[in-house]
């Protein structure tokens, strides 16, 4: 039997855990505090475990809670993709793709990707949520999406298959006063001295890896001030005067003013987006949506 009163525990838990205050989860949450404390409370009796330290500053998590933090997350991920399909399949809908992508695939590939499946299968509900890079592959390997796209290359375990969507040649990001703006393009050399921004390596470890790598082959190991979530936010520090950065030449027309990109010489290619998929979750949907990215770049 269902417990929906210990699932809605967990939502309630969940939240609090998110805002770190019981005020801020209980206005999100369209309750009163009273209410949410009391079945916060109820929860720790039934777990038999406090989740929560209470001081001015707010609520903190106990080492308890951050324990099952992880766990309800995924389970609150999984009710909301059940919501959604038997929401579709009341509709009428014949089934669901959950396609986790980073934020760059959700701007150049996916959208005239998804626009063309949907006219060949109208009756399918494409799901998208955003993840990071590193998120892609234990994803797909626990199943939570079917289809992923993100930066990936190289051998990506036993069961992962993945296509090269788009690649882009490396630039570098400077501020438009910085000397190395004058020159039409710039070598990896000349940037030895240099304070670099980077994509996290917990965000795409092999793109990182794949930038140090080229580095050391040109001499020298970077210097790495910040490392940060997106190729977007390196942008915004470059602008911020927190360093330069190596970006793909696209972000140029993303670049505010004061920022310039200047391309790489000799040329240096990066894999923007990869599509990548587990092998054994034969599912027929997926299976046509790879065949329709395997066309558009035949075309």
């Amino acid at each position: 039997m269902i417990n929906f009163r210990l699932i809605r525990h967990l939502w309630l838990f969940l939240a609090v855990a998110e805002d770190q205050n019981f005020s801020r989860a209980a206005k999100r949450l369209g309750m009163s505090q009273p209410p949410l404390t009391e079945q916060i409370q109820a929860l720790e009796q039934s777990l038999r475990v406090q989740l929560f330290t209470r001081s001015r500053r707010g609520a903190q998590l106990t080492a308890a809670g951050a324990a099952i933090l992880p766990a309800v997350r995924k389970f609150a991920d999984q009710l909301e993709r059940l919501e959604l399909a038997v929401h579709e399949a009341v509709a009428g809908h014949a089934g669901v793709v959950t396609i986790g992508a980073i934020t760059s695939a959700m701007i150049d590939v996916l959208p005239p990707l998804i626009e063309r499946f949907k006219q060949n299968h109208p009756l399918i509900t494409v799901s998208v949520r955003e993840i990071d890079s590193a998120e892609a592959i234990p994803a797909l390997e626990a199943g939570d999406i079917d289809i992923a796209f993100a930066r990936l290359e190289g051998h990506l375990g036993r069961h992962i298959q993945s296509l090269p969507l788009s690649e882009d040649r490396l630039a570098v990001a400077l501020p438009k006063d910085h000397p190395l703006a004058a020159k039409e393009s710039i070598s990896l050399q000349a940037l030895a001295d240099e304070t670099l921004v980077m994509a996290s390596r917990d965000v795409s470890p092999v793109y990182f890896d794949y930038l140090v790598g080229q580095c050391k082959a040109s001499g020298f190991a970077p210097r790495i001030v910040h490392q940060v979530r997106s190729v977007s936010s390196q942008v915004a520090f470059v602008s911020c005067g927190q360093g330069i950065a190596l970006v793909p030449t696209s972000m140029g027309k993303l670049a505010p003013e004061n920022v310039l990109i200047r391309p790489l010489h000799p040329e240096v290619k990066v894999v923007i987006t990869a599509m990548a998929w587990h092998s054994e979750h034969k599912k027929p949907l997926v299976e046509a949506m790879i065949d329709h990215a395997r066309q558009d770049l035949q075309s």
